[in-house]
């Protein structure tokens, strides 16, 4: 903890002091801010601290790269001494990535990085839901625990709750940090996905047709609360002070939530729906050419944001199918990192080269996959094109088998193996293996300038 606090402290420093903080939090590998007055940030200094891997600035958030669990140490620590710290071994990568980010960003990035921002605080939940899914799993085979199942069904049961919590409530989450995101109050946005979830929506019929409690999930909340914060802050302008605390949340409850009803959850449904089938769809019927397609071009449109668009179709496809089969795909492009990481590891004579690969490989293995790609793959070229060629050869694999996880995203790499639907464990690895190959062989193919020390 000493070193936690003591990039806290630098973090603090660097940013201009805690009166320069205006927002502070993280998601799971990242120490996010904003501040009143960029010009006392320095930058320079930040990217300086031991445990910083990489730096990006998205509109006016600058966020810093620490690790998986570490973020939320370091954030914690942060509010504890009201400032903040990083840490940043790989100056190179930060750079990089300042530079990528800004190159490539596209024009639709910032407002998909709201819409991500909805779901960042989610991923704990999803982690532990999806792992303890994952142990149920084992538990139950009989293969390996004997008849574990029938001596234990309670605790089954038990875990049962536990792991599909998060689900239970994911319409009511989704709406309280939809209403966080855009302004507006968050019990409020609570409401509103309780309108659409209410059991009793089933009693009603509606032109002919009975409500459907549910129905389009998290697309239509997000639909919902987005309206709902853009009425209460027009309200909040022309209602007078003494009765604006009072006529605010009745007229945006009456109004929202009938709007609601009669047009964003129907809408909602036919965008949830078309969302899953589409998706289910390209994924059964494409085979080999669609998940060659999505690995091998997921990792440039994360260099443009783009891919944070992504977030609510996880979602909708394990609300809608209990299982998720684009994520597997998708991470196999991480994997071919690793893979092409590895031969520029056996090809260069650069000792710093050698040294930042060393350090980022073993949290690439875990999923990691930034300090590889901002400071190996992509400042050589060739390397990034040939993780990029690895990851499709793994995620044609991963889509032919029908490899699917049970988690919507935020663990990925080898230990997205523990959350992957049962009998489907050992062609997820086949596939991870294959993709570390194939992202060596074409990167040792490709080859590449050797920088020099």
């Amino acid at each position: 903890m000493e070193k936690t606090a003591a990039l806290a402290s630098g973090i603090l420093q660097g940013i201009g002091g805690e009166k320069n903080i205006q927002r502070l939090e993280n998601c799971m590998t990242r120490v996010r801010v904003e501040v009143h007055d960029d010009d006392q940030l320095d930058i320079a200094r930040l990217k300086q601290l031991p445990g910083v891997s990489g730096y990006v600035k998205q509109g006016q958030q600058h966020q810093l790269i620490v690790g998986p669990g570490k973020a939320a140490q370091v954030v914690d620590k942060m509010r504890t001494l009201m400032g903040g710290k990083v840490e940043a071994s790989f100056d190179d990568a930060e750079r990089t990535k300042t530079q990528v980010k800004a190159k490539y960003k596209a024009p639709m990035s910032d407002a998909l990085r709201q819409l991500a921002n909805v779901f960042i605080p989610l991923i704990p939940a999803f982690i532990a839901s999806g792992l303890i899914t994952g142990i149920i799993n084992i538990l139950k085979r009989p293969d390996i625990v004997g008849d574990f199942a029938t001596h234990y069904p309670n605790l089954l049961g038990i875990l049962g709750i536990f792991g599909s919590a998060v689900f239970a409530i994911m319409n009511i989450l989704v709406g309280v940090n939809t209403a966080k995101v855009f302004g507006g109050s968050l019990a409020m946005g609570g409401v509103m996905a309780g309108i659409l979830s209410s059991p009793q929506l089933a009693q009603i019929t509606l032109f002919g047709e009975a409500l459907q409690p549910g129905r389009g999930g998290v697309i239509a909340v997000l639909l919902v609360v987005a309206l709902m914060c853009w009425i209460e802050k027009r309200l909040r302008n022309i209602l007078p002070g003494s009765l604006e605390l009072i006529l605010n949340p009745l007229l945006t409850t009456l109004v929202t939530g009938s709007i609601a009803i009669i047009a964003l959850q129907p809408l909602g449904g036919w965008i949830s729906e078309s969302i899953a089938h589409g998706a289910s769809w390209a994924i059964d019927r494409g085979g080999f050419l669609v998940g060659a397609v999505l690995a091998g071009t997921f990792l440039p449109l994360v260099l443009t944001g783009l891919h944070q668009g992504l977030v609510p179709i996880h979602v909708e496809l394990v609300q809608a199918h209990g299982y998720n089969a684009l994520f597997p795909i998708l991470a196999m492009a991480g994997v071919g990192q690793v893979g092409a990481s590895i031969a520029v590891l056996m090809k260069t004579r650069n000792t710093r080269l050698k040294k930042v690969i060393k350090g980022a490989l073993p949290v690439g293995l875990l999923g990691i996959g930034e300090p590889l790609i901002f400071g190996v793959t992509l400042p050589l070229g060739k390397p990034f094109l040939g993780a990029c060629l690895g990851g499709a050869v793994g995620g044609a694999l991963i889509s032919y088998w029908k490899v699917a996880t049970v988690i919507t995203f935020g663990i990925s790499g080898l230990p997205l193996a523990l959350t992957i639907v049962t009998g489907k464990v050992m062609l997820y690895l086949a596939g991870f293996l294959v993709a570390v190959i194939a992202g060596f062989l074409f990167t040792w193919l490709l080859g590449f300038n050797d920088p020099e020390e």
